[in-house]
């Protein structure tokens, strides 16, 4: 099985993508970057408003599946200034209950929208 997972609690792809494909056991969430669904702009207040629009954004996309925080075992993050690490982790810390997934935080020299954090996740059923 490979279906396609589609929420419009977050923004939806601007590319050839999808939100999340979910298999019989593991569902793979696309990068979620500070992008408010509704408007389609990134929210203001840099990256404690981004990490937080993007957890919120992941959130949705996860409860799309029928999954939560709690199902999610690897998440892999993009900062584009690595300064920000501190204030990333204030806001992740909040969302995943103990103990937090398996994580990799990566610098990228640039993402999409000008966004400064983005957040993609794997989550397993059951």
């Amino acid at each position: 099985m490979r279906q396609r997972i589609e929420t419009t609690g977050a923004p939806a792809a601007i590319g050839p993508y999808s939100q999340g494909i979910a298999t019989d056991s593991l569902v793979f969430c696309s990068g979620q970057g500070g992008l408010d669904p509704a408007s389609g702009q990134l929210v203001e207040g840099g990256v404690t408003a981004q990490t937080e629009r993007a957890l919120r954004n992941l959130g949705a996309v996860l409860e799309a599946a029928g999954l939560g925080f709690g199902d999610v075992v690897k998440t892999t993050c993009f900062l584009v200034d690595m300064a920000d690490f501190g204030a990333f982790n204030e806001v992740y810390r909040r969302f995943f209950p103990d103990p937090p997934p398996a994580r990799s935080t990566l610098a990228a020299a640039a993402l999409p929208m000008g966004a400064v954090v983005e957040i993609e996740a794997i989550a397993v059923r059951g």
